[in-house]
């Protein structure tokens, strides 16, 4: 089990790695684009990361590691921020291409953004004192607050996809944090979040994900275009 982060990152990986490639799909189209956003996510996340390692909000337990470290943080621990989003980007743009006239309505988009908006804004005023919920609110707030004014249409497409993003995210979040395994991968410092799980998983880490996907989402459209754009070799910017 020493390597089961590694290959928990691998696993989610490769199979969207593959049918990228897919002539249907053809999700390395946008690769410029996510990377790009996988590259500024991660310029916001490492850094709170390991600011939250050092502080002992978090932390890894080594029987389930490499033993590989970069600034404080394990390898696996970057690939994280690699894998998971290029599974769930994926995710999201193939659910789009196999059923392209499901999608929320203008009025129903806009319902879901301002209650989403209305309950992260609530819990940040009685929350504001728990680091990992005040800070994962507030980045999650910012970034639905930018998308909705720039593109809100995009949120019609995401809002669904991301129920189904859930389901493997609960999969690998679970193990992570202790499902059917002996101990924690990644444990959480209960002191500074709401101390709320689904089953094993702190319920933050749901805002958490939306924050970190919305980010290199938005910035994959900006470059690559909308999923209903098709990307050609070309022309890659909306």
């Amino acid at each position: 089990m020493q390597y089961l982060y590694l290959w928990l990152n691998l696993g989610s990986f490769i199979v969207p790695f593959l049918f990228s490639f897919h002539p249907r799909l053809k999700f390395y189209k946008r690769w410029k684009g996510f990377f790009l956003g996988v590259l500024v996510m991660m310029a916001v996340f490492i850094p709170w990361d390991i600011a939250f390692t050092v502080n002992g909000f978090w932390g890894f337990n080594p029987d389930y590691l490499s033993g590989i470290y970069l600034f404080n943080l394990p390898i696996e621990e970057w690939l994280f921020f690699i894998c998971i989003p290029y599974a769930c980007i994926f995710t999201h743009y193939a659910l789009i291409e196999l059923m392209p006239n499901v999608k929320l309505s203008k009025r129903a988009t806009s319902v879901i953004y301002t209650i989403l908006a209305a309950v992260l804004v609530v819990a940040l005023w009685y929350t504001n004192h728990l680091w990992y919920t005040a800070l994962n609110f507030s980045y999650a707030l910012i970034v639905l607050g930018i998308v909705y004014n720039w593109r809100p249409e995009l949120f019609n497409r995401f809002f669904l996809t991301y129920l189904v993003i859930l389901i493997p995210f609960f999969v690998v979040n679970g193990v992570l944090t202790g499902t059917g395994i002996d101990e924690q991968v990644v444990w959480y410092n209960n002191d500074e979040n709401l101390g709320l799980r689904m089953g094993t998983i702190p319920v933050e880490d749901t805002i958490y994900n939306i924050g970190m996907l919305l980010t290199v989402l938005a910035i994959t459209v900006y470059v690559s275009g909308p999923a209903t754009q098709r990307v050609s070799s070309s022309s890659k910017k909306a």
